[in-house]
């Protein structure tokens, strides 16, 4: 503040008091006299105050519109993401699909396999159980035949057809080679 202005106010001030009088005049003078003093003597600080305070303000102002840009930024990121997602679920749904549709038919394949082995098995055994199956009734067939051709011989061969059947076995069997004498 002006150093030169301070004792004349300072008068100023003082002269009403000396003066003696009824009027509005004083009062007046001495109201506007302390309005001007508070004036000059805070202008500077309030000054500085709501300079300090515009500054604040632009400053959040600046600040806000900066966090705002960030969030938009961050928005329109995540929708990217969040529309790249639905793209990506897509693509994994039909490759899902494809995949259980070849899962599918390879198990069907397998089961088509299964089934033709099944049965090549089982006509496999069926062929095997009719060949015993024949090779029994011929083995029966022929102890049969044994059997009846042993009940006929006994009843026509007689003691001296057994005795020259005996002779002549005994007579190959000496002249078969390797026989022992």
């Amino acid at each position: 503040m002006n150093s030169r202005l301070f004792p004349l106010l300072a008068l100023l001030a003082a002269a009403p008091a000396h003066a003696a009088g009824d009027g509005l005049f004083y009062p007046t003078l001495n109201f506007v006299l302390l309005i001007g003093t508070l004036f000059v003597l805070t202008r500077k600080p309030i000054r500085a105050f709501f300079d300090a305070r515009r500054d604040q303000i632009r400053g959040d102002i600046e600040a806000a519109a900066e966090l705002k840009r960030e969030a938009e930024e961050r928005y329109s990121t995540w929708q990217r993401k969040l529309s790249d997602l639905e793209t990506e679920l897509a693509e994994i749904r039909a490759t899902a699909n494809e995949r259980a549709e070849l899962e599918r038919e390879r198990l069907l394949a397998d089961a088509r396999a299964s089934a033709e082995r099944i049965r090549q098995d089982a006509a496999h055994a069926v062929d095997q159980e009719l060949r015993r199956a024949k090779s029994r009734l011929r083995d029966e067939a022929a102890e049969l035949a044994v059997e009846l051709a042993a009940g006929v011989l006994k009843d026509q061969v007689t003691a001296g057809d057994r005795s020259q059947l005996l002779d002549e076995f005994i007579g190959r069997i000496e002249a078969a080679p390797g026989a022992e004498k």
